[in-house]
């Protein structure tokens, strides 16, 4: 007997079951494969790396849409607008340090006045 595996037919009548649904992942687990593959970022991809890389995607993917979400909601809309996305993303820390050079289209900027440009307090002189 030739090649791997415990030997004897193939079960037949199994039903297929995906690669994502295996790793118990929404992301494509073949298709990054055939990404990887095709980029020649390397001569050889395992198995394991596109499983990996699928799944840190999606949690990336899960992060940003939380947090997103949560923009949109704070402000009273149901949907997900690039502005939401823009401030998701820049009020925190380590997904703005991610995306640093990014320009969001639509995105806008951050709210933020200048503490010397707001106006003093009236009576804080006493002599």
């Amino acid at each position: 007997m030739s090649g791997r595996g415990k030997g004897g037919k193939a079960k037949t009548g199994g039903k297929a079951k995906s690669r994502s649904s295996r790793a118990g992942l929404q992301f494509p687990v073949a298709r990054v494969h055939r990404i990887l593959r095709k980029g020649n970022y390397a001569k050889l991809v395992g198995t394991g790396a596109s499983v990996y890389l699928a799944a840190v995607l999606e949690y990336l993917a899960a992060e940003v849409l939380e947090l997103a979400g949560n923009a949109a909601r704070d402000n009273k809309k149901t949907r997900i607008t690039p502005r939401h996305f823009q401030l998701a993303v820049r009020n925190d820390e380590e997904l703005n340090k991610l995306l640093a050079g990014v320009t969001v289209a639509q995105g806008g900027v951050l709210p933020n006045i200048q503490p010397v440009l707001l106006p003093k307090k009236a009576g804080g002189d006493k002599e």
